[in-house]
């Protein structure tokens, strides 16, 4: 097991990417790749050269790749499909175009969904756009949004690979997510209603909603459809054994090869009217590198408390801190460490399919499930490192000009007085009252 102090590069890394924006912003953005590079690579030789662990690297590696794949697939398929809303920007409307951005979250994950639908939603009020329509679009759009599919997030989807039925989710979580969402866009229609400065002469909108470069939408298919290409599921997929994990890159490669074509072949008057260039996905490919690699040390000495309090494990702690740890860790992984704490309290094992299918559906431990699914989702909305599309959407808003606040700007001024409530008003309805 790492020693305590191997977590210090991780704060460090976080540290930095919450204050070099405000206090020192020059050295940051010139030198940001850098210094996540060389924290990650003084992590990954204190595993390869101390504990003499290399397995831990090379499958965080190996997660990396995957993660990056799909983001970057995901985000330049979607730079060519233009979406245009000849539509006021009106809180009524606002709240819809968010709605429907957390239905089709399910259905191509909150990573596709977020990189479709911010352009269009900067546009529709390119008027107006403020801070708060970008941060309640990463909180409905990019997170809770995501929570009745395996589709829809990450951790949900390891889920349904280690054995969680696909259509649990929809099942136990649709309540959870009807709450959530309702929730948050009803705190975000009273804000806008409250900084709307009134209609606009009607005549200035024809009323029309717009698409271009459909084509790209075969591509974003074919993209999502990739996701489930894993030789775990189809023993006929080619892979490496490596202790014990099946690897292939047959999943990767053809979403990048996806992304590749939808480039090549997308409309030049899709990525203008979208200001596309490749700088957000740049700065999201470099910092989490060295969150993956720093990150190791946490993950595992959270993994051994967990594993090592099993049998303490509640439905109110899975909630909070599987929660807590997916605002600032991956949220995957964190997922699997404290599914694997409520198995073993149950007496059942992580790599057996069948357990996890007993732990999903026994009245007993159900909500155990529940407490972490609705965690690592819904927190992951807490700051801009909690998943994955947050980054790319605040990198993508500032491209467009808009002033994002910085990491504890965006914890203090709308994660604490907005979101939190909510999480709070969840647990307490359906976990404390209801256990349900």
């Amino acid at each position: 097991m790492p020693a305590p102090w191997s977590v210090i590069p991780f704060i460090l890394l976080l540290l930095m990417i919450a204050t070099g924006p405000l206090f020192y912003p020059r050295f940051w953005h010139k030198n940001y790749p850098l210094v996540s590079i060389a924290l990650g690579a003084l992590v990954v030789i204190y595993y390869v050269f101390i504990l003499n662990d290399e397995h831990h690297p090379v499958h965080v590696l190996f997660e990396y790749i995957s993660f990056i794949s799909l983001l970057a697939a995901l985000f330049v398929t979607s730079g060519g499909i233009l979406i245009s809303v000849d539509k006021e920007g009106t809180p009524l409307m606002n709240c819809a175009l968010l709605l429907t951005g957390a239905v089709i979250a399910n259905l191509i994950g909150t990573t596709g969904a977020s990189m479709l639908l911010i352009r269009p939603f900067i546009r529709l009020n390119k008027e107006r756009i403020k801070a708060y329509h970008i941060v309640f679009f990463i909180f409905i759009v990019s997170n809770v949004g995501g929570s009745l599919t395996p589709i829809g997030d990450p951790p949900l989807f390891l889920g349904f690979l280690k054995g969680v039925p696909f259509f649990w989710t929809v099942e136990h979580l649709w309540e959870k997510w009807l709450f959530g969402v309702g929730a948050l866009l009803v705190i975000f229609y009273l804000f806008d209603r409250k900084n709307y400065p009134g209609s606009a002469e009607l005549n200035l909108y024809s009323g029309k909603i717009g698409l271009k470069g459909s084509l790209n939408l075969i591509w974003l298919a074919t993209i999502i459809g990739s996701v489930f290409l894993d030789p775990g599921i189809f023993q006929w997929l080619p892979y490496i054994s490596y202790h014990g994990d099946k690897i292939s890159f047959v999943r990767e490669g053809l979403m990048l090869a996806a992304a590749y074509a939808a480039h090549r072949t997308s409309n030049q008057e899709c990525l203008k009217g979208n200001d596309f260039n490749f700088q957000p996905i740049k700065e999201v490919a470099f910092l989490f590198i060295g969150i993956f690699a720093t990150m190791m040390p946490a993950l595992q000495l959270i993994g051994q408390f967990a594993q090592q309090h099993a049998g303490d494990v509640s439905q109110h702690n899975l909630y909070w801190a599987s929660g807590a740890l997916s605002s600032v860790l991956d949220n995957a992984p964190t997922y699997l460490n404290f599914l694997s704490a409520g198995l073993g309290g149950a007496g059942l094992d992580l790599l057996r399919k069948a357990d996890v299918l007993k732990f999903a559906t026994s009245p007993e431990t159900m909500e155990q499930l529940i407490a972490v699914s609705l965690g690592c989702v819904f927190f992951g909305a807490c700051t801009y490192i909690g998943n994955a599309p947050n980054f790319m959407v605040k990198a993508i808003a500032e491209q467009e000009g808009i002033e994002m606040p910085s990491f504890f700007g965006y914890i203090v001024r709308y994660t604490i007085p907005f979101l939190l409530p909510v999480l709070a008003l969840t647990w307490a309805v359906f976990i404390a009252i209801c256990n349900c």
